[in-house]
C-alpha cells in the first residue's frame, strides 16, 4: 500500500469532513482565549489587591510541565531572576521571598500537583492557572494562593491567563488577552476549510510540504518554540520526519542534501527522492543575530535548491504573533493529514 498526498481532498467536503471535530476545535482557539480572560478577570483582580502590599518577589519560578512556554516569554523581561523547573519538585533554594507560577491546563498532572503542594509547603507565594475543582487545584490550597480558575484545558488560553495577571504585577511583558484572540480569529479566518486552497495559506503551505520533510525554523525565542510545536504536529499529522532547530542545527541537514536535478527521473525504481524544504516562521524579529542566521539557511537552502516556505504575521505583541504563527502551523499540519491517502 502506497500513501501519497491527493491536494484535490482539501477542497473535498467529504474529506474534510472527517476532520471536522479538530478543524473546528482550531477555529475555536480565539474564543476559548476570551473565555479563559474573562472567566479569571475576577480572580486575577483580587489577588492583585491581596496581594498590593508584597513586595516583588526575589525570583519567579514558573513550575510544572508547560513551564517553558512562559520561560519563552519572561526571559527576556522578567525584571527579577527567573528559572522555569518542569520537574515535580522545586529547586532547593526556593522560599518564602520567592514566587511560584504554574500553568496546569488539565489540573490532573500528579507532577505538577507534587510541585505546588512543596511550594505551598515552603511558604512560598503561589499563582496557579488551572481548572478550580482540580487535583492541582486542591494540592494549591494554602495562605498566599491563588488559583486564576481555567475550564477548557487550552495551554495556550491558560497561558494568556497566567501571562495577564504577570503583567498587571510589573513581572512580565504587556499582555492583552483580546489582542491574541484576534490574532487567533484572523487564522481561522484565512485558514478556513470553506476557503478554496487558492487562496488559503494553510492549504498552500500544506502543498508545499507534501512529500518533504520539513526543516522548521523561527529566529526569535518564541517564534523557536513555536517552530518545535508546529515541526511535532506535522509528525503527528504524517508519520514523517520534521525537524525544528536553531541554525546550527538545520544547516548540516541543509548543505548535505543532494543538489537537485531537474533531469531526476521520479518514476524510477525507489521512487523520488524525499527532499528537505526550509520552513521559516517569521515573526518579525529583525535583531541582528536573527537577520544574519535566517540568510545563511536561505543562501544554503537556494545553493542546493532546497524550497524555502515562509509563514509571516501581522499581530501586534509577541505572544500574538507567537499564537498566528503555532495556529497556522497547525491548520497546515491538519491539511497534511487530510490530503494523505492510500492506494
Amino acid at each position: 500500500m502506497v500513501r501519497w498526498f491527493d491536494e484535490s481532498r482539501l477542497d473535498d467536503e467529504t474529506a474534510l469532513g472527517e476532520a471536522d471535530s479538530v478543524l473546528r476545535s482550531l477555529a475555536e482557539s480565539g474564543a476559548r482565549v476570551r473565555r479563559e480572560a474573562h472567566d479569571a478577570a475576577t480572580a486575577t483582580s483580587e489577588a492583585i489587591a491581596r496581594n498590593q502590599d508584597i513586595s516583588r518577589p526575589r525570583a519567579v519560578i514558573a513550575a510544572g510541565p508547560d513551564s517553558r512556554l512562559l520561560r519563552a516569554v519572561l526571559e527576556p523581561w522578567c525584571p527579577v531572576p527567573f528559572v522555569a523547573w518542569p520537574g515535580p519538585a522545586l529547586p532547593g533554594w526556593a522560599g518564602s521571598l520567592d514566587l511560584v507560577v504554574m500553568l496546569a491546563p488539565e489540573g490532573s498532572d500528579t507532577g505538577s500537583a507534587s510541585a505546588v503542594a512543596e511550594g505551598v509547603r515552603r511558604g512560598c507565594q503561589v499563582v496557579v492557572a488551572c481548572p478550580p475543582t482540580s487535583m492541582v487545584a486542591e494540592h494549591a490550597a494554602g495562605r498566599y494562593t491563588t488559583v486564576l480558575p481555567t475550564v477548557t484545558g487550552d495551554q495556550l488560553a491558560t497561558a494568556v491567563v497566567m501571562l495577564e495577571y504577570l503583567d498587571r504585577v510589573g513581572l512580565g511583558p504587556t499582555t492583552d488577552a483580546e489582542q491574541v484572540a484576534v490574532a487567533l480569529d484572523e487564522v481561522a479566518s484565512a485558514c478556513s476549510p470553506h476557503r478554496d486552497l487558492a487562496v488559503n495559506p494553510a492549504k498552500m503551505l500544506a502543498i508545499g510540504l507534501a512529500e518533504t520533510s520539513p526543516l522548521v525554523w523561527g529566529g526569535s525565542v518564541l517564534a523557536a518554540r513555536a517552530a518545535r510545536r508546529v515541526a511535532e504536529s506535522i509528525r503527528r499529522a504524517t508519520g514523517r520526519s520534521a525537524l525544528a532547530g536553531d541554525a546550527e542545527h538545520l544547516l548540516p541537514v541543509i548543505e548535505a542534501t543532494r543538489r537537485h536535478d531537474v533531469f531526476d527521473d521520479p518514476f524510477s525504481e525507489g521512487g523520488a527522492e524525499v527532499r528537505p524544504v526550509l520552513l521559516i516562521l517569521d515573526d518579525g524579529a529583525e535583531e541582528p543575530v536573527v537577520r544574519e542566521q535566517r540568510g545563511r539557511l536561505k543562501a544554503a537552502a537556494e545553493s542546493r535548491g532546497v524550497r524555502v516556505e515562509t509563514v509571516t504575521t501581522d499581530a501586534t505583541s509577541e505572544v500574538a504573533r507567537y499564537a498566528s504563527l503555532l495556529l497556522s502551523g497547525r491548520y497546515a499540519a491538519e491539511y497534511l493529514q487530510v490530503g494523505i491517502t492510500d492506494d
